[in-house]
């Protein structure tokens, strides 16, 4: 089995409903080990969208990834995820940060570690409350490390 941190986002409709059901939904797919906080998040990348939810699952998995994501991918149409365009408001977004410390770069279908992740607060406050001496398998350093040289000014506020 293989520890996969799982990051799930929502900023459309009962966002805290839609997070529970993808949760509940990963569940059938892989065994979930802890779970961190909720944090509302300003939408990243564009401006003028709701804010976020954010929320960062650990699971052990023994599928693949590519398995993984079809998985996800399917449970993201199941809960009304509509892939119209980058960086919009959706009901589910669910993205592979880590796959234990694989390093794949089947771009543009699978890319782990998650190639912005290190760039952004909302994605590494909840992985940080999970394990803050992950080390990136790319980069080098601690999730620690990593939000220490942030430079992401979006606000994310812990619920």
């Amino acid at each position: 089995m293989i520890n996969v941190f799982l990051l799930l986002g929502s900023n459309l409709g009962d966002r805290q409903l839609f997070l529970k059901q993808a949760i509940k939904g990963i569940e059938n797919i892989a065994e979930i080990v802890k779970t961190s906080s909720v944090y509302e998040t300003e939408a990243w990348g564009r401006e003028g969208e709701p804010d976020y939810l954010n929320q960062v699952i650990l699971v052990k998995t023994d599928l693949l990834p590519r398995a993984m994501l079809k998985k996800i991918l399917d449970l993201e149409k199941a809960l009304g995820r509509k892939r119209n365009e980058r960086w919009g408001s959706r009901t589910i977004d669910i993205d592979i940060p880590f796959f234990g410390e694989m390093i794949i770069d089947d771009n543009p279908n699978l890319i782990i570690p998650h190639p912005r992740l290190h760039e952004r607060r909302f994605t590494l406050e909840p992985l940080g409350e999970l394990d803050n001496q992950f080390v990136h398998p790319v980069l080098k350093k601690t999730i620690s490390q990593l939000k220490n040289e942030l430079t992401d000014s979006l606000i994310v506020k812990k619920l």
